[in-house]
């Protein structure tokens, strides 16, 4: 007997159906046999996946919580199809010292409805030495808010803190040069129309951000993730080096005429590119990560003007049905959604017990119906934010069921 059996589950790759026992919050049984449980949910033919893993969210807790709080931010996350996030050090206060990080746990621990890891902000030495007692997933560092010299000192006692503890050596990066943003955002400042945020950011500022903190890793033998890559330059470099990156939905499927659409509401940071520059569906290949940067604000936050409003675009409850539209669009494979939902992320950030369907991995479930039509409707998604520039999108393909640790925290089968 088994505390859970998921029935009938097609699984990416393989022919026929399946039966999933788990027992102890753990995949034990992988069968096409029937086996046994006193709970059983039939998933009807559908694709069990194995739970999505968002690499990047900003659930704003502690501090800024009118914006979305460790609850509202897990239960999009569910209602998305993620079993697993991973969350940014900037909040209030910034979470890069010990008590700060702590606090953060704490707060998750009672609120979060979905698994969560924490990557905590850069600080002095000693702070982050006592930091490592927590077993941050990383550390993050926002090229764009450092000058040259305090990015020389940041990735140095990095390479330090591998030496001297537990540190894996990962660090995720914000690639955008301080000096670049800079010069370009005076000589722009005073423009009302939207679109010249991206020009006030330009691509430019990634790619040379992007070879800085390959330089910078490799100096201090760093391991190295850039988040939301969205120049296609910049993920040229981070693929001949072979370094680990992630797409958001807005990156890959919106250009900066969207600006002309959507005005500050599609504002975010880096900005969306020139359609001639910006990643694309086709960019995406087999070890591509999905991140969505979801980062929720006021809608009056969102409406202050071209450099005043807040940068951010809510996310988990679009990205899976986007990227399942898609799939039933034949611009993307299906066979790459396990890979860039979960299984890429699980592998970059050494979540070992994620990613996978076997048995021994932890019973975190997403089940897919690729055939579920319906259109975007904000009203009803789980974030405070009150705003997506997908609202009112027609999609084809939708997460109905996810799973986290053998229980189930969304039901729309």
């Amino acid at each position: 007997m088994f505390d859970l059996v998921i029935k009938n589950s097609r699984l990416v790759g393989k022919s026929g159906e399946y039966n999933i026992g788990v027992n102890d919050k753990k995949i034990r049984e992988i069968t096409k046999k029937s086996i046994k449980s006193d709970n059983i949910i039939d998933i009807k033919s559908n694709y069990l996946m194995p739970g999505f893993i968002d690499p990047h969210v900003h659930f704003r807790d502690p501090g800024l919580t009118r914006k979305e709080d460790f609850r509202t931010g897990s239960e999009a996350a569910a209602h998305g199809g993620f079993a697993t996030v991973i969350d940014m050090p900037n909040t209030l206060p910034k979470t890069n010292t010990y008590d700060a990080l702590k606090e953060k746990m704490n707060l998750a621990s009672k609120k979060s409805v979905v698994n969560f890891y924490l990557q905590a902000g850069h600080n002095s030495l000693e702070e982050m030495t006592k930091m490592m007692e927590l077993n941050p997933v990383s550390f993050k560092v926002f090229m764009d808010l450092e000058t040259d010299e305090s990015l020389e000192e940041i990735f140095k006692n990095l390479g330090k803190l591998k030496d001297t503890t537990s540190y894996n050596g990962l660090v995720a990066t914000h690639c955008e040069k301080r000096s670049i943003v800079s010069e370009k955002t005076q000589e722009l400042e005073e423009s009302n129309d939207p679109i010249d945020y991206s020009y006030a950011r330009p691509p430019t500022s990634e790619d040379e951000s992007v070879k800085q903190t390959i330089e910078l890793a490799r100096k201090n033998n760093l391991r190295l993730h850039i988040c939301h890559l969205s120049s296609k330059n910049a993920l040229n470099i981070a693929r001949k080096n072979n370094i680990s990156y992630e797409f958001t939905p807005h990156h890959l499927l919106l250009d900066n005429s969207a600006y002309n659409t959507y005005g500050t509401m599609v504002k975010t940071n880096p900005p969306l590119r020139p359609k001639d520059v910006c990643v694309k569906i086709s960019d995406i290949d087999e070890n591509s990560i999905i991140g969505t940067d979801h980062a929720p604000h006021t809608l009056e936050e969102k409406q202050k003007g071209v450099f005043t409003s807040s940068p951010g675009i809510p996310a988990l409850e679009t990205v899976a049905s986007l990227l399942l539209t898609e799939v039933n669009k034949g611009n993307l494979s299906l066979e790459l959604i396990p890979k860039i939902l979960s299984k890429n992320a699980a592998r970059v950030f050494e979540l070992e017990s994620k990613g996978e369907i076997a048995v021994g991995k932890d019973a975190d479930f997403t089940v897919i119906d690729l055939k579920r039509k319906g259109k975007f409707d904000i009203s009803t998604f789980k974030t405070k934010a009150e705003y997506s520039p997908f609202d009112g999108w027609e999609y084809k393909g939708a997460p109905v069921m996810t799973i986290v640790n053998g229980s189930v925290v969304f039901d729309d089968l």
